[in-house]
């Protein structure tokens, strides 16, 4: 086909070829350790940039930081906890500088740079309904407050502002290891809106387009893009239908456009 034009196909040609070096990697480096169990699975996995660290969440509750430059683990338990097992999703908190976790029905706040013998650990509960997913919201520069988008089983998107104030870093006297903290969630500003009529199985922050995006196995509201604020009122929101819901999603912002899996 592109025989058929002239000098310009063949610098098409060329610009494709170079736009494909990104399929192209020259080493791959991988980690020895064993992060979790052989039984338990990893559900969440979070690059931390300007950290140089990664985030793993697994499924039976374990949160491990591995900094690839210093080769080391820290890892929290969380599983040793009533009511916090089974983590589904994870992500970090850029000015909190904490990781945040979502289970059935709790949301875990990880202090990670406590000693290890003495972690921090925060659990907020209850929360309506089994979450599923979880993303951090870039928005704010206010460096004491993160906000993060929460997705459920029901087909709700949640709104959670996280503020310094609330997790204050206590340890228990005569103990290794302190508890975990339990913090009302009714204490919490949270909004919320239902979106979809099935599972919300991904939700993410474009801070390009200024919009929030969340996806579900539903096959009417599959996915839907649109501003925050939509989850304040009862608007319309932009959307649109697959058969048999989208899976995953992501943006490009060289093509500018929204790409989805189903």
């Amino acid at each position: 086909l592109f025989g058929c034009f002239t000098g310009e196909s063949d610098a098409m040609s060329l610009q494709l070829k170079e736009e494909n070096m990104v399929f192209l990697v020259s080493e791959k480096h991988q980690i020895t350790h064993a992060v979790v169990k052989r039984q338990d699975v990893i559900k969440g996995l979070v690059k931390v940039p300007h950290l140089d660290f990664i985030v793993t969440s697994s499924q039976k509750g374990l949160l491990t930081i591995f900094n690839k430059q210093r080769k080391s683990f820290f890892s929290y338990p969380v599983y040793f906890h009533q009511d916090t097992a089974w983590i589904s999703g994870c992500d970090f908190l850029p000015h909190l500088k904490c990781v945040v976790a979502v289970t059935e029905r709790t949301v875990i706040v990880w202090d990670y740079k406590s000693k290890r013998s003495q972690n921090n650990c925060f659990v907020i509960k209850p929360v309506e309904n089994s979450l599923l997913c979880v993303c951090t919201m870039t928005v704010s520069d206010h460096l004491a407050k993160d906000d993060v988008l929460i997705g459920d089983d029901k087909g709700y998107v949640r709104l959670l502002t996280l503020t310094s104030d609330r997790f204050g870093l206590k340890q228990c006297k005569g103990k290794k290891e302190s508890k975990p903290q339990v913090l009302d969630s009714k204490t919490f500003h949270i909004v919320k809106r239902k979106l979809h009529d099935d599972w919300v199985v991904k939700v993410k922050y474009i801070s390009d387009l200024n919009c929030f995006g969340s996806c579900s196995s539903d096959s009417i509201h599959s996915f839907v893009l649109d501003n925050i604020k939509r989850l304040e009122d009862n608007l319309p929101v932009k959307e649109f239908s697959v058969p048999r819901g989208v899976n995953a999603f992501t943006y490009c912002a060289k093509a500018k456009v929204i790409v989805t899996g189903g």
